[in-house]
């Protein structure tokens, strides 16, 4: 054997390397690990690095390896039900494989409960990394949490404290639900959020301003995400009167709101400063033109308008703006420069039309992805608009936004300005057909000769009555598209 291959840092590196690049990389590892004594604990460690789910792990205690890889799913459900807790000869069996798992879900409490005569004091997993948690209990969760426990998913603020009590070096926590919102929760949650000392990523229900204030001095974090639950009956939210401004969140890239309503949000920003933020999402139930005024200007005094590369708005499908009361958005995202993915989600009707759509892409000069949905009112933007826009964005490569098709006011004959960048190109038309097929494919081609394709966004059947018209325009349209492309490629190939 080379001597190389007694250093274990290089046989680490050469395992993990058969392990993601062979196509069948667990029965490399087992054939490893049979080789010789020198390759068994590298191998095994990374054949149990990783499971699934803990059935797999229990498979390794002797009485259990038939039932477990019994006679399918059917099977292995039901025996569950009735098996005995491990013996101490069979903990020890357990525990000499469960201490190589550094990634692990558990979801089923009769898997847990099997595990139940192991002393609580044990160390079961103290080599885990990752845990997600998918049992809305806190019973033996003590059994999975180790001091170099790093990544943790919970179901619900009822299993955060032995969490954050037992994990000081915590770096990524993901509440995934939250309950009731009562007043009690939000202090339990908060009260546990501060305990962390080095997140760097946050994904949790509603905070108070003291772990916000928390969380603005970790020198760690770097994504947050916040939400609520969504019901009839919204929870207190914690806007108290002595707010007080936050400390600057340094490394925080990634900011994102899951809300019922705005007033959170815009609190939140109006007394912050992310002077590195470049992504800011939110999804809301409703927003209201000056609600979105607000939360804008709020977001632009947050110090992120020279840093920001992607705002994301959803309002959910429930949302609805009273008719004649249409978004004005645009005008309140012309500071944020380096934008390069704007998507408003909604079924809002926005204002856009061939001058806003100009103004916001001279602001933008550095944009990827355009997305803005309409309610169904007739699109405000041309095809020349469009075109003209085209000539301030070189690196625009998906538009998804309402154009008017039906009255086209360019010349299709006329000398074009072609973009070379754009790839993907979804037109809302508020359910208007196409009128000539043939002339609008000629135009995309030649103005946009890498768009292969055409279409509506996804909600646009929505607003159609007769779908079999409809889809056989936009066939049409694309059935031209593919000859006028297989015609100049065929001519291309035949050039000298």
């Amino acid at each position: 054997m080379h001597q190389a291959l007694l250093v274990p840092e290089v046989l680490l590196e050469i395992f993990e390397h058969v392990f993601t690049d062979r196509e069948t990389p667990l029965a490399s590892l087992v054939a490893l690990a049979t080789t010789c004594k020198a390759f068994y604990e590298p191998a095994m460690d990374l054949l149990w690095g990783e499971i699934p789910q803990l059935i797999h792990l229990l498979g390794c205690v002797t009485r259990l390896h038939p039932l477990v890889y019994g006679s399918g799913p059917t099977y292995r459900s039901a025996w569950t039900r009735y098996i005995e807790p491990l013996s101490a000869h069979e903990a020890r069996q357990f525990l000499r494989h469960s201490a190589r798992i550094r990634s692990l879900q558990v979801s089923s409490h009769c898997f847990v409960n099997i595990l139940s005569d192991i002393p609580i004091e044990t160390c079961v997993f103290p080599r885990l990394m990752s845990l997600t948690w998918n049992l809305s209990t806190v019973k033996y969760l003590d059994l999975f949490l180790p001091h170099t426990l790093r990544k943790c998913y919970i179901q619900s603020v009822n299993e955060l404290q032995p969490v954050v009590t037992r994990c000081a070096a915590l770096e990524l926590l993901s509440i995934l639900t939250s309950d009731g919102g009562t007043v009690d929760e939000l202090s339990l949650l908060s009260d546990g959020v501060r305990l962390c000392k080095h997140l760097v990523t946050l994904s949790c229900p509603l905070l108070n301003w003291a772990a916000w204030k928390h969380l603005s001095k970790l020198p760690t974090l770097t994504r947050v995400e916040v939400f609520e639950r969504r019901s009839d009956s919204a929870p207190p939210q914690p806007l108290e009167e002595d707010i007080v401004n936050f400390s600057p969140f340094f490394k925080v890239t990634a900011l994102s709101f899951r809300l019922c309503n705005a007033a959170y949000s815009i609190a939140i920003l109006y007394h912050s400063q992310f002077p590195l933020l470049k992504e800011f999402e939110i999804n809301l139930k409703v927003l209201s033109s000056a609600e979105a005024e607000q939360l804008l200007r709020a977001l632009s005094h947050s110090k992120a308008c020279q840093t920001l590369q992607k705002i994301v708005i959803t309002l959910d499908n429930t949302s609805q703006v009273p008719s004649g009361n249409p978004l004005t958005v645009i005008p309140h995202l012309l500071c944020f420069t380096q934008l390069r993915d704007l998507r408003l989600i909604c079924r809002n009707h926005i204002n856009l039309d061939n001058g806003l759509l100009l103004e916001g892409m001279s602001s933008w000069p550095h944009i990827r992805t355009l997305e803005i949905n309409d309610s169904g009112l007739h699109p405000s933007v041309t095809l020349h608009g469009l075109f003209a826009a085209f000539r301030l964005c070189p690196h625009l490569h998906t538009l998804k936004i309402p154009v008017d098709i039906v009255n086209i006011d360019i010349d299709p004959n006329a000398e074009p300005i072609q973009h070379t960048s754009l790839r993907t190109l979804d037109l809302d038309t508020a359910g208007s057909l196409i009128r000539n097929a043939e002339a609008f494919a000629r135009i995309i081609f030649t103005w946009l000769p890498c768009v292969h394709e055409v279409g509506p966004p996804e909600d646009y059947w929505e607003g159609i009555w007769d779908w079999d018209e409809a889809d056989w325009i936009w066939n049409e349209v694309n059935e031209h598209l593919a000859i006028l492309h297989d015609t100049a490629g065929a001519t291309s190939d035949t050039l000298p």
